[in-house]
């Protein structure tokens, strides 16, 4: 396992002190990862749709009560999870994750249990894999501005809304929140854990549209601009890594070809 302060897939960056004498390479072979990362967002949730009718009528709010950790799925959302639980069957025995490890929020958690339970209708995983659940795969904590449409923020906090412009979405903090870099931070601390426990096996991470973001911004090494350059992440897409050489190598990403016969 690295070291505290090493970046994953980056080179080694000891937290010693520079006077303290350290192996400059370790081996490949002493590397620990999982066999192959799989990443998805999870399905549609209410909030997604309501969303989406805010932005188009311009609204002001959405009619959305509870805490966004509480936020279920739509119906749309449960077919799709179910088409990620065909594609989870269909994958390669090699390749087929038989260790989850979920974001606590009620849209996740209901992605991987339907996902869970139609992969192990068709046989494919047993039905009691267990799920990790994990709250540094929460979505990302947006302060005052959670709950607001893009025309809330502007009228009720343009100053907020002049400075997210300006710092860009990497660094931009929304007072109470956390900007993506804070996500990154808490993604990296998991992809250590994951690496060391489930080394060798594959393994499935069922997240959020920036918690995603991140993996991908961590494991790929991207600049901010190829960061920003990249579109939203989709409900229940599948995004795949495999251990070559040492690291993580990005093998699809953002992928949703599995769900084309349940979105018609």
């Amino acid at each position: 396992m690295a070291e505290l302060g090493t970046t994953l897939n980056g080179q080694h960056q000891s937290t010693q002190s520079p006077h303290h004498h350290v192996t400059a390479h370790r081996p490949a072979s002493a590397t620990r990862l999982p066999s192959v990362l799989i990443a998805t967002r999870h399905g549609e949730s209410t909030a997604n749709v309501e969303f989406q009718l805010a932005e188009a009528a311009g609204a002001l709010s959405v009619p959305i009560s509870c805490r966004d950790a509480d936020i279920p799925l739509s119906l749309q959302g449960q077919r799709q999870a179910q088409a990620l639980g065909r594609w989870w069957a269909a994958l390669p025995s090699a390749d087929r994750p038989r260790s989850v490890w979920c974001s606590p929020y009620t849209r996740t958690a209901e992605t991987t249990r339907i996902a869970l339970a139609q992969a192990a209708g068709l046989g494919a995983v047993p039905v009691t894999l267990a799920v990790r659940y994990d709250e540094r795969l929460r979505d990302r904590e947006l302060g005052v501005l959670e709950m607001l449409p893009k025309a809330a923020i502007e009228t009720k906090h343009p100053e907020e809304a002049a400075r997210r412009r300006k710092m860009g979405e990497l660094y931009y903090r929304p007072p109470g929140g956390e900007s993506w870099a804070d996500v990154a931070l808490r993604v990296r601390s998991l992809l250590r854990d994951v690496c060391e426990e489930e080394a060798g096996r594959p393994v499935l991470l069922v997240a959020h549209d920036c918690t995603v973001l991140m993996l991908r911004y961590a494991l790929d090494r991207l600049t901010e601009q190829q960061l920003t350059a990249l579109g939203p992440v989709h409900n229940c897409s599948t995004s795949l890594w495999r251990a070559q050489e040492g690291r993580l190598r990005p093998d699809r990403w953002n992928t949703v070809d599995h769900l084309a016969a349940d979105t018609d």
